[in-house]
């Protein structure tokens, strides 16, 4: 009998919603029309585009003229960093992020330090939050742009972003934020947070890979990134991706509808795996902050025990899991997150993520509570380096 599979990696993708797949089958088929075509096929293809739009702009509390599609969350927050950059670069050319950001943030930033940027990576607490004060002090005269994560991906740990765009918008300086993690599944009122460009990625709450967009705050200065064409008011250059749009599109709609009650299910769910980790596993850390972390979002460090290991025999038991970021699952560094937050290389290497989502149930935790245990033990047993008590950067206070 095959094993039931018990996805838990929801921070790197979804699966697509069945209703959203409906959605796009007609735009994969008979409904092929170029949008920018001026015949009928194409005209409905457009309307098509201009509903989804239309419903990602809700889902933000945006105008739907300041949304505009691009091929996932790493383009829109590329976009955001070099438009800005250079659309402002008369203004000045000092940039503020957050030494915890996703590396479609950071390594744009890399690259604009060789253009003859200056770059101030804010540092953050041991929870991962960044500090109001430090973005605050870090401004100077020739500050541009600010950009700051709502949540973090690999801890969960959510930022006072709020705070941060109300300062940024009293300087009159641009405010970013990426809310890949946060969009469709806790409230992202762009309004609130007084930002003027904000990323989103539709397979990040169960629509399409392939597909994103980016709100820009009407009247914002950020400068085409792709050029060639007239598409998305000239800004965006390329034929338009209608099945992804529209994909997307029918993800907001749903997103918009239940995304209250999908958080309180998965709220409770997440503390009952967190609580029960802590339970049955000793010399282990929770990292991200235990109040200020999004609802499906679980992450330890578990001392003598290296994360990959952990992966592999999780999914030899039909568990998906992650040790952090899938954009660099690939790599033997040590999360940058985690050495960030104030972890050793060793401890960051043992960490775990487990992200829950919609579908996930109250059996699906207790098969990870009764399965987790053996596999810390077995893998401890092998390690040359875990002794009891030991290794798990917890302080006085002692772990979990």
């Amino acid at each position: 009998m095959d094993k039931k599979l018990i996805y838990l990696d929801h921070a790197a993708t979804t699966p697509m919603d069945p209703l959203v797949l409906e959605a796009i089958m007609p735009y994969l088929t008979d409904q092929f029309g170029n949008a920018s075509s001026l015949y009928s096929l194409g005209r409905t293809n457009r309307e098509a585009v201009e509903e989804a739009r239309a419903h990602v702009a809700r889902l933000l509390n945006a105008k739907t003229e300041e949304i505009y599609f691009t091929s996932g969350g790493s383009e829109s927050d590329n976009w955001a960093i070099y438009g800005v950059a250079k659309a402002r670069q008369a203004k000045g050319n000092h940039i503020i992020t957050t030494k915890i950001e996703h590396h479609a943030v950071l390594e744009p930033c890399h690259a604009l330090e060789k253009m003859g940027y200056e770059v101030t990576y804010v540092p953050v607490d041991a929870n991962g939050l960044v500090s109001v004060e430090d973005v605050a002090n870090a401004i100077t005269e020739k500050t541009i742009l600010i950009s700051v994560m709502h949540a973090n991906n690999e801890v969960g740990t959510i930022e006072p972003v709020e705070e941060i765009g109300k300062i940024a918008k009293e300087k009159g300086i641009h405010f970013h934020v990426d809310a890949v993690q946060t969009v469709g599944h806790i409230p992202v009122d762009v309004n609130a947070i007084n930002c003027d460009s904000l990323a989103l990625s539709a397979h990040k709450f169960y629509g399409p890979k392939g597909v994103g967009a980016i709100y820009i705050r009407k009247g914002a200065r950020v400068s085409p990134f792709i050029i060639g064409g007239g598409q998305e008011g000239s800004k965006r250059a390329g034929t338009y991706n209608v099945p992804g749009i529209v994909g997307m599109g029918k993800a907001a709609e749903l997103a918009l509808k239940r995304m209250a009650d999908e958080a309180t299910v998965t709220t409770k769910l997440r503390d009952q795996l967190m609580a029960g980790i802590i339970a049955k596993i000793p010399d282990i850390k929770l990292n991200g902050d235990p109040v200020k972390r999004l609802p499906n979002n679980v992450n330890f460090s578990f001392a003598g025990v290296e994360g990959e290991s952990m992966i592999l025999l999780l999914d030899m038991q039909g568990v998906c899991s992650s040790s952090g970021s899938a954009c660099t699952s690939g790599s033997l560094d040590p999360s940058h997150v985690l050495l960030a937050m104030g972890l050793s290389h060793e401890t960051s290497h043992g960490s775990l993520r487990l992200t829950l989502g919609k579908d996930i149930t109250e059996d699906d935790i207790q098969f990870v509570l009764d399965t987790l245990p053996g596999i810390i033990t077995r893998l401890r047993d092998m390690s040359p380096i875990y002794s009891a008590g030991e290794g798990c950067d917890c302080g006085p206070g002692g772990c979990g």
